[in-house]
């Protein structure tokens, strides 16, 4: 079986911006020598050639930082009219499944995905979105990622495109960029030149009437095929969060 990971590394990087920092504190052999005499254990009776153990310590890291899966919640306290699902919520079922690329490598930055870039996409390379696919879309952009510009760069999904997605059985779905729609400066720019209240971070808001998970900040999509592999999404269990850092992987029999 050939397995392709598709989440970034979980590192310090002095180039992330304040709200992508992550911080990391990494504890020696040494120092756990210390709590375990404290522990009761006399140094005496410690095993031959026995360091201690090492231990790490997650100083910072937001639950968007990195490689992640959105929850409904993170969209809006309400879906349809009910309690949002938060992460730990999420359907396991729908956490595997075939998995679709869709190139999107050719649209450029602050230029959105519709639904016609999809189609023409599909019907060019003979495809077919089926129910409960996991869907992904492939911009180009993750040989940003960890650069100061990152979250200010790429295409994004339009709303249209996400509920046209959503109505035709996809339920997870992901990007390579930083975010699911146009880049956030971006789109804060153009309502206030327009005034049009209706265009910021429409994507995500669909998820207010129609339930669906989305992925952000995957890389190596350029290594895999159209079709024809599996994804598993294994985002962390956190109660209650509205999004949470995952290993997403594909495999190939």
């Amino acid at each position: 079986m050939k397995i392709i990971d598709l989440s970034k590394p979980i590192q310090y990087n002095k180039n992330d911006p304040w709200f992508m920092k992550v911080k990391i504190k990494h504890k020696p052999h040494r120092k756990a020598k210390w709590l375990i005499r404290a522990f009761g254990l006399p140094f005496r009776l410690f095993p031959k050639n026995f360091v201690g153990w090492a231990d790490d310590t997650i100083q910072k890291m937001g639950v968007h930082a990195t490689t992640h899966i959105d929850a409904p919640w993170h969209y809006s306290p309400i879906t349809n009219g009910k309690k949002s699902k938060t992460i730990d919520e999420i359907p396991l079922e729908w956490c595997i499944g075939e998995g679709l690329v869709i190139d999107m490598k050719h649209k450029v930055d602050f230029d959105p995905i519709t639904v016609a870039d999809i189609d023409f996409f599909l019907t060019k390379n003979e495809l077919t979105i089926k129910p409960g696919m996991i869907v992904l879309i492939k911009t180009g952009r993750d040989k940003y990622n960890g650069t100061k510009d990152f979250h200010k760069k790429g295409t994004g999904m339009s709303g249209e495109a996400t509920e046209w997605l959503i109505n035709k059985g996809i339920k997870v779905m992901g990007i390579d960029s930083w975010g699911w729609d146009l880049p956030l400066h971006y789109m804060i720019k153009k309502a206030k030149e327009t005034g049009n209240s209706e265009l910021f971070w429409e994507a995500h808001l669909v998820g207010q009437n129609k339930e669906y998970f989305h992925m952000e900040q995957l890389v190596n999509l350029d290594k895999l095929p159209f079709h024809g592999f599996k994804i598993v999404v294994l985002p962390l269990k956190i109660v209650g969060a509205s999004a949470a850092p995952a290993r997403v992987i594909a495999m190939f029999d």
